[in-house]
């Protein structure tokens, strides 16, 4: 009765009275559940999902400067409304969006007679949440000192997720970066590797067929970016500030607002499925678009030399090679990477720019973000850290036609460093340029706020398969993992199909690759960004058979619509996306058996498709593709083998 009554209350935009204890809001389709309420002073929600508990007593409030928010709350009023939107986007897993939700506003009072406003937006699938403040008399800002914001599991939940590092560790005292392995299924009480707690976004399966994802989305640089901490049995996970020692201990772990003003939203995501999760657009749903694009920024493919000939590569004669490369597969992009300044020199990268154009490609430059918060040592550095440096360079770009940077090494989530991160998207905006950024914090609702954005690296990426034979061995479970954590909520560059089947330039030495030619090219489906790394190499236009390059060539990387087919975090994963008309399903199994599936495509119902598929091999890389045609059936199935760390590509 009390979920219909709320219906009633939202279409009338009516007031509930002060003195109600708890207050529930539906989703539109009323299977989603969201109890508000306060007892002691302390306010709290829960989630259900089907009438089953999918987040229990969780604590709501924070801590600041001018008074406790967290405590010795009382409520005075709550008024609920519906919100129903449509927006468009470039570059994500959907380009057109409808955002229906049922909202929540409670305001409570502090001891201080002080006011807050705690916000509740209820689609289908997701919740989002967050803290408002009006102005306080005179008091026109504040320092947020703490949150006690808590996600508190069912006790037999089981997690996927990666820890947050010790600040100034790694290579040249870069982390933390977002570049830690990731655990699957282990229990909610296993500790964090560094007693740090974990990253956003993290993924629980609550009993046989419930799962939650937990991110946030709309930080900028009005707040600090967060974590979740190590799990409390009696609290569940809570909100976690960046630690003092990020940035070379510069700056402040705590958050400045100005007043009025709101935290950004954290969000939870539910199914009794793996569908809502992988299809989730809730990081985008609750933001804006913070300025206009200064023109029209083109989605693509790059190449790239740096991933498997290193450093040394980064001369004018090999970057001429990787052009060329791009302009016979058609690529529009390629990458250069750092130490140019020093190897290729500026009169080189005009020279090479104006080469590159002629083949009817445009380059993106490598930039390092220092500054003075780690010893990361490539260069060109003090380019990207001041507003003077950053609009010298980035209008010397666009007198050359460069079309796009890739900024490198930022380790921390301090406020400073996020409002960096707003200040390079926005001031590479009005020179034209799109933005990669690596060795960095996930982005947070980026692709919709700003423009010019294009992906982050934020994961243990295609790098360290080239760096170690340990992490080759990963790939397999790392691309079927993040569809359903890292990558459902935010772009991700994880840095390129690589075709060599062994990590050398001469594609003979060091370690194999440890996947198959059909499972790395449908990786470029299954990992979205909107400008992508195909990660060829020179010697590939004379040893990969005709029909893989043929695929690769005609790659799309900008999606209108994306559906989960099946799988399980980790073990295998098949997704289908749609390019205009066009359907592309991506399949990739990181078992070490044979995978046989009855997929449902219904919308490639009777249709006939190519399918390609792996021969059987004694090693993935030594596996030949197999392309064939099939018949759908008129209720959407097919019959498909997926071969151990092969893919699976169907169009």
């Amino acid at each position: 009765m009390r979920h219909t009554l709320l219906t009633i209350a939202l279409a009338a935009g009516c007031c509930a009275p002060a003195s109600a204890a708890t207050h529930d809001v539906a989703s539109p389709d009323g299977r989603l559940v969201v109890t508000v309420g306060d007892e002691g002073g302390h306010i709290f929600y829960s989630v259900r999902y089907d009438g089953r508990l999918m987040l229990g007593r969780s604590a709501l409030g924070l801590r600041t400067s001018i008074g406790d928010f967290s405590a010795g709350l009382r409520q005075r009023s709550v008024s609920t409304k519906q919100t129903d939107t449509v927006y468009t986007m470039r570059g994500t897993k959907a380009s057109r969006v409808r955002y229906v939700a049922n909202q929540i506003g409670l305001i409570y009072e502090n001891a201080d007679r002080n006011l807050m406003t705690v916000t509740f937006n209820v689609s289908d699938n997701d919740v989002a949440f967050r803290y408002t403040f009006p102005q306080q008399g005179e008091t026109a800002c504040m320092v947020v000192e703490s949150e006690a914001t808590a996600f508190n599991l069912p006790g037999q939940a089981t997690a996927f997720v990666s820890p947050q590092s010790d600040p100034m560790i790694g290579w040249k005292r870069t982390k933390p970066s977002y570049e830690e392995v990731y655990s699957a299924d282990a229990p909610l009480t296993a500790r964090s590797q560094y007693g740090q707690g974990y990253v956003f976004p993290a993924l629980f399966r609550v009993g046989g067929d419930g799962w939650v994802l937990i991110s946030e989305t709309g930080t900028d640089g009005g707040y600090v970016g967060c974590h979740l901490s190590d799990y409390d049995p009696q609290a569940g996970y809570t909100i976690a500030f960046p630690m003092p020692g990020e940035a070379n201990g510069f700056g402040s772990a705590t958050a400045a607002m100005a007043l009025p003003g709101s935290t950004p939203w954290r969000t939870v995501t539910v199914g009794s499925t793996l569908k809502p999760i992988v299809e989730t657009t809730v990081a985008y749903d609750v933001v804006a678009p913070k300025y206009a694009p200064s023109g029209q920024y083109k989605p693509g493919r790059y190449t790239w030399s740096w991933l498997i000939w290193q450093d040394k590569a980064t001369v004018y004669d090999d970057q001429v090679r990787f052009i060329d490369l791009a302009a016979q597969m058609g690529y529009e992009y390629t990458l250069v990477d750092g130490l140019w300044d020093r190897q290729i020199g500026r009169a080189g990268i005009e020279k090479l720019s104006r080469y590159a154009q002629s083949k009817g490609v445009s380059l993106l430059l490598w930039y390092n973000s220092n500054g003075a918060q780690n010893d990361a040592p490539q260069g060109p550095k003090n380019c990207m850290n001041t507003a003077v440096a950053r609009k010298r360079e980035m209008a010397w770009m666009k007198s050359i036609g460069v079309k796009g940077i890739k900024v490198d090494f930022f380790g921390g989530d301090k406020q400073h460093t996020m409002q960096l991160y707003e200040d390079i998207l926005s001031d590479a905006n009005d020179y034209g340029l799109q933005v990669i950024f690596h060795g960095c914090t996930l982005p947070r609702g980026w692709e919709r706020m700003y423009p010019n954005y294009v992906s982050s690296e934020a994961v243990l990426a295609s790098e360290n398969v080239y760096f170690s034979e340990t992490h080759a061995k990963r790939e397999p479970f790392d691309l079927t993992l993040h569809p359903f954590c890292r990558n459902a909520v935010a772009s991700m560059d994880w840095g390129g199909t690589i075709m060599n089947r062994r990590m050398s330039r001469d594609n003979r030495s060091r370690h194999p690759r440890h996947t198959t030619d059909v499972f790395e090219m449908a990786a470029a489906i299954v990992n979205q960004s909107s400008i992508q790394c195909i990660a060829l190499q020179p010697n590939n236009l004379a040893e990969l058979p005709q029909v893989e390059l043929d695929w690769l060539r005609r790659v799309p990387t900008a999606w209108d619509e994306t559906r989960f087919v099946c799988g399980y975090p980790g073990r295998y994963v098949v997704l289908a996306r749609r390019h205009g008309q066009a359907w592309h399903v991506a399949g990739l199994n990181a078992t070490a058996s044979p995978m046989e599936l009855k997929l449902c495509l219904p919308m490639l119902a009777g249709q006939e498709v190519t399918v390609m598929t792996d021969l059987p091999a004694a090693s993935p890389a030594m596996a030949e593709a197999k392309q064939r045609r099939m018949k759908v059936g008129r209720d959407g199935s097919l019959k498909v083998t997926m071969q151990p760390s092969g893919g699976l590509l169907i169009e």
